[in-house]
């Protein structure tokens, strides 16, 4: 048999069960312009949600989780450590989660707008987004705020 190890050098050459290509399905009937045009407009401020959630992943959501933690336990400074850490996982983790079932629907709406929507763009944007964001923390952190001297030791 030509899929036989032993004949092709211990090489498995054929497909493995489950890797077959996937098959999509036809693109639905469009619907009205209208329709269409609003479909549209919903997957535009879908793209803008996942901009804005992605742009808090990278400042804004660990320092809540920093500042929550400041609020439950300021005098002991191991407890603060671990309760910042675990915030700041379950905050980005979640926002990750919720990043993810955006750009699923996001997928289903742009393909109810006419497009042969097949990929999530998931992963362009958090890239865009780092690319924007970083630099510009990295700035503020630098040269405007994070580490400016304080006045009086305050």
């Amino acid at each position: 048999m030509r899929t036989d190890p032993t004949e092709n050098g211990g090489l498995f050459l054929g497909r493995r069960p489950g890797t077959a290509p996937l098959r999509y399905a036809a693109l639905p009937d469009p619907g009205s312009t209208a329709r269409r045009r609003i479909d549209r407009l919903i997957a535009a401020a879908m793209l803008l949600a996942m901009v804005l959630l992605t742009a808090l992943v990278w400042g804004p959501l660990p320092m809540a989780a920093m500042w929550i933690a400041s609020q439950l336990s300021s005098e002991n400074v191991g407890l603060w450590i671990l309760i910042a850490f675990v915030l700041v996982l379950a905050f980005v983790f979640g926002a990750l989660i919720l990043l993810r079932r955006v750009d699923q629907a996001w997928i289903l709406v742009r393909r109810a707008g006419g497009h042969d929507q097949r990929n999530g763009v998931l992963s362009r944007v958090f890239a865009a987004t780092t690319f924007v964001v970083v630099p510009g923390f990295s700035i503020w952190f630098l040269f405007l705020g994070g580490l400016l001297p304080t006045v009086g030791g305050l």
